[in-house]
Parts: structure tokens; sequence; C-alpha cells
């Protein structure tokens, strides 16, 4: 195995380097604006969400059930298994006769340490339209599998790049 040494991007003004978020990941509460679009319905609307970090991963946003709109989430047969977070169920989202596959993922009896993301649900950012913190249009994290939001007050790179598998 070919042992790849990352250098951190610079970090300009108002920048956060996902290089200095902790491991194991964190969840802390999150006060910023967090919109979530389909096809042109509002699927979630919050300034109270749970924000993820890692390091090496931009953030993922996980969003109280009350603040999601009721009756489009789907129980999807996937599961995972984050060894610091527990078990993973996931969701399709139904939206204007549409089905996403897998769009969104929760932790229902998360390990202790996360008990504040408790029935949270997170979304893929590159699985809807448009997702958005603070105003500001996300970018999706690179990769199928990791859920992060990228955001220009961010400083990667990024898990999820080719090569970054063993970051």
């Amino acid at each position: 195995m070919t042992i790849l040494i990352v250098h951190p991007d610079p970090t300009g003004p108002g920048q956060e380097s996902v290089w200095s978020y902790p491991r194991p990941a964190i969840a802390e509460p999150c006060s910023r604006h967090i919109r979530i679009l389909h096809r042109g319905v509002t699927i979630a609307d919050t300034s109270a969400s749970v924000r993820t970090i890692e390091t090496s991963h931009p953030p993922s946003y996980y969003i109280p059930p009350s603040d999601i709109l009721p009756g489009l989430l789907q129980p999807s047969a996937r599961r995972s298994f984050c060894e610091w977070k527990g078990d993973a169920v996931y969701f399709n989202l139904a939206v204007g006769g549409v089905r996403l596959r897998d769009a969104a993922w929760s932790y229902p009896a998360p390990s202790p340490k996360f008990e504040i993301m408790r029935d949270h649900v997170a979304f893929y950012a590159g699985a809807v339209d448009e997702c958005f913190v603070d105003g500001e249009r996300v970018t999706p994290q690179p990769g199928d599998f990791y859920g992060g939001w990228i955001t220009s007050d961010l400083a990667g790179p990024f898990k999820g790049v080719p090569g970054s598998r063993f970051w």
C-alpha cells in the first residue's frame, strides 16, 4: 500500500480547514440556516441542525424531523455502520412523483457521544436540486458514500476525491 501524504490547502480569511477538524468525529449544535429544495419544493428549512465534523470531511448537517416537510421520506432497506455514530438507516425521498433512492440517512439509536443527533436526518446534497447553508448553494462532497456539504468557508482537500480512500 502506498501512503499518500496530504497537504492541506491554505485557508483564506474566514475559512476553516477540514484538516483541523477532529478525529474521531464530533457532533455539535449548529444555528446556520439550512435549506433543502427539490423540484421547487422546500424539503427542509432549519436554523437548529446538528453539524458533524471529522478530519478531511466537509460538515454534514442533520435536520430535526420537525423541520422536514412531512410525508416525503420513505424508509429504505439500506443500512450502514459508523464506528463512532453507530447504525444508520436510509430514506428514499418522494417529491413530485419522483422517488430519489437513499437520498437521506439518520441514526435512530446513535452512540452516546452522538445522542444530540438522534432521529435527525441528513441529506446527500448531490441527490436533490439545491442545498443551502446561510444562503450559499453547497457543492456535494466528492464520491458516492460521504454526505458532506462544501461551502466557500471551507478549505480542503476533501475526502472522497480519487486516491483519498486511506486518508
